[in-house]
């Protein structure tokens, strides 16, 4: 997910971004495009974490924080990004082509962790647009699978062909070997979209308040004792849902405090 954050640093410095290589690039719509590039020895991360990366611009590197989407065994690393016309690095950064060079940071952070929440019985990932790349990580981690017993994703979109990503992310975790087997009568996908027809509409908060999400899934609606969640998305997504999860006495915890339910700070504040 692009996160709308800000780093300048030098090149030159041994903190500094590395470079990497750009290895493949898909573009799902007019605005969304996915790419994956090498991920450097050393380079250790969570499932759900964001990292700086971006372009060298004008002689200095133009970094945005980017959610990984790819799981932490992974040897590639995998990105989400909406295309915007006239941002000073997507605009780039869409046009990129294998064999490029991604300028990426060294210390991933962030607070989507399966470690900042306590533990619960079902897993919900709350996400709109392309606040499901965080989660692509986390359902591809076979952490996740042994420390809950279903995991619920859900992805809202404004038109059908947005879900794409999401739909093929789900389609090959299911077909793979090992992680098909894990997530096999565990792992639900809720997809929902906003702006035209599709067998079903609506916001999610509209779809969590009128229990669709939970006849859907067939299970109770939230309950701190059992359920715990992850919200990312547009900030009125997240100001909304993470209101809906309060009220079911749902707490907000941190990797300092893990609690039943996170949020991305970098993404809010």
């Amino acid at each position: 997910m692009n996160l709308n954050v800000n780093l300048q640093a030098r090149a030159s410095s041994p903190t500094g971004p590395t470079h990497e290589k750009v290895l493949a690039v898909t573009h799902w719509t007019d605005f969304l495009f996915s790419f994956k590039i090498t991920r450097p020895a050393g380079f250790r991360f969570r499932s759900g974490e964001f990292v700086m990366i971006g372009l060298e611009v004008n002689g200095k590197p133009l970094l945005r924080a980017y959610s990984i989407a790819s799981p932490s065994w992974e040897d590639e690393l995998e990105f989400f990004s909406i295309k915007v016309p006239d941002g000073p690095l997507t605009s780039r950064l869409q046009k990129i082509a294998v064999g490029d060079t991604i300028l990426l940071g060294r210390k991933p952070v962030g607070t989507l962790v399966i470690d900042a929440l306590t533990p619960g019985e079902n897993l919900y990932l709350l996400s709109t647009g392309t606040g499901f790349a965080p989660f692509a990580s986390v359902i591809r981690d076979p952490d996740t699978y042994e420390k809950f017993k279903h995991v619920i994703v859900t992805h809202t979109t404004r038109e059908a062909a947005e879900l794409d990503y999401s739909k093929a992310t789900l389609g090959a975790l299911m077909e793979h070997e090992f992680l098909g087997e894990l997530a096999a009568g565990k792992l639900y996908y809720f997809d929902s979209v906003t702006r035209e027809p599709y067998f079903r509409n609506g916001r999610i908060t509209n779809l969590i308040e009128n229990g669709d999400l939970f006849r859907a899934t067939d299970l109770p609606p939230f309950d701190p004792v059992r359920d715990r969640a992850m919200i990312c998305g547009s900030m009125d997504m997240i100001h909304d849902t993470k209101l809906l999860l309060q009220q079911a006495g749902l707490r907000e915890g941190s990797n300092a405090s893990p609690a039943e339910f996170v949020v991305e700070k970098a993404f809010v504040g």
